[in-house]
């Protein structure tokens, strides 16, 4: 048996920004259904570290970085849980005077972008942080930059679109997607049948094949980061924290658990599926150590990998198709999605009901690649 479905906006993948798209566009009036070929959060957005900072972040990613900056202190009110969310402040160590050099040159770059920066060296580092043991000439603190638990916020959203209306599909992987002409077709499912006038691309790791298949071929590639959690600790590590020039970040829960990254896990033989690595697992213990010595005695009781999207110029793809009219994509945000993704939703919102965006995403074009391709091809 088939199941027909007509909706204004069907959304390919179910992570935090096509979640939070379909909350923005019900809120909008439109029709909508999400459509996940797992569960929604349970890939990039729900294996992340949980980071949400605009610090290091490249310029042209700012407007969109503060936009979602706005929007975070309201996700108790707009999805029913706050997510364990906290603006605890993002601390940036430089080791070097070169990496310090780096952090001041990135302050005085983002300047007018609102970020607060406050850089801190020498003796008034250990003074400002008396709780840090490593050996640093400096940092870059941005002080309501924060965290949150990455595996409950993707899903919220998705709940908070359904409870307004969205049609939410999981364990419905798309087999196959064309347009009509006035609209799309979508075939999902065991016999799942979708027409929608506007369709959003934001699959993920896996958005390359939508794109192709609209003749808009993009150089993604798979990475699959590689965490780990400890047992609860006493609070110690206030700031959620990282490294510049470095493979090392870490926060600290309320329950007391270090939750850190660094490294990439390992694909399997389907790579849509990893597993972490122990080199990169040992690697981020031993940094962790460094860092903070009393950790040395600590049990770790969970490690795990994912796999994400990367673009080469590491900027994300949001944007209108340049082939096909009524297609948008949102993907490859190269571990770095998870504090704008809420804006990414609304952005995608916006496209959808106005055609255009309050908020410049003209560097996120998916026409970049195809520019330069064919700047390649005529240097050949």
């Amino acid at each position: 048996m088939s199941w027909r479905i007509s909706v204004d906006v069907a959304i390919i993948g179910g992570g935090l920004v096509g979640s939070s798209a379909a909350l923005a566009m019900r809120k909008a009036g439109l029709s909508v259904a999400l459509i996940d070929k797992g569960y929604c959060g349970a890939q990039a957005s729900g294996v992340n570290y949980g980071g949400v900072r605009r610090q290091g972040r490249a310029p042209e990613q700012l407007p969109l970085s503060q936009r979602a900056h706005g929007i975070w202190p309201q996700l108790k009110a707009m999805v029913g849980i706050d997510a364990e969310y906290m603006r605890s402040g993002h601390l940036k160590l430089a080791r070097t005077e070169k990496d310090f050099a780096k952090l001041e040159a990135y302050a005085q770059t983002v300047r007018d972008y609102g970020l607060g920066l406050e850089l801190v060296a020498g003796s008034a580092l250990a003074h400002r942080f008396p709780w840090l043991s490593a050996q640093a000439v400096g940092a870059s603190l941005c002080p309501d930059d924060g965290h949150a638990n990455p595996r409950l916020v993707a899903p919220a959203f998705a709940r908070a679109a359904e409870r307004a209306g969205a049609m939410v599909l999981e364990q419905t992987p798309v087999r196959e997607v064309a347009a009509t002409g006035n609209g799309f077709e979508i075939l999902a499912g065991d016999g799942i049948e979708i027409r929608c006038q506007q369709l959003v691309n934001s699959a993920g790791a896996w958005s390359d094949r939508f794109a192709a298949n609209f003749n808009e071929p993009v150089p993604l590639t798979r990475i699959y980061p590689s965490m780990v959690v400890t047992e609860p600790l006493p609070l110690r590590l206030p700031v959620s924290m990282g490294e510049q020039g470095g493979s090392f970040y870490g926060r600290q829960v309320a329950r007391g658990n270090y939750v850190m990254g660094g490294g990439r896990g390992l694909p399997l033989g389907d790579p849509d599926y990893s597993r972490p690595s122990v080199t990169a697992a040992s690697s981020v213990m031993q940094r962790a150590i460094t860092l903070f010595p009393h950790l040395a005695e600590a049990q770790v009781i969970r490690f795990w990998s994912g796999t994400e999207a990367e673009m080469p110029d590491g900027n994300p793809v949001i944007g209108p198709s340049e082939t096909t009219s009524g297609l948008f994509h949102a993907f490859g945000f190269c571990g770095a999605g998870f504090q704008t993704a809420p804006a990414v939703g609304e952005v995608l919102a916006e496209l959808v009901t106005a055609g255009r965006s309050t908020t410049p995403i003209d560097a996120f074009s998916i026409g970049r690649f195809r520019k330069v391709a064919a700047e390649t091809a005529a240097s050949l």
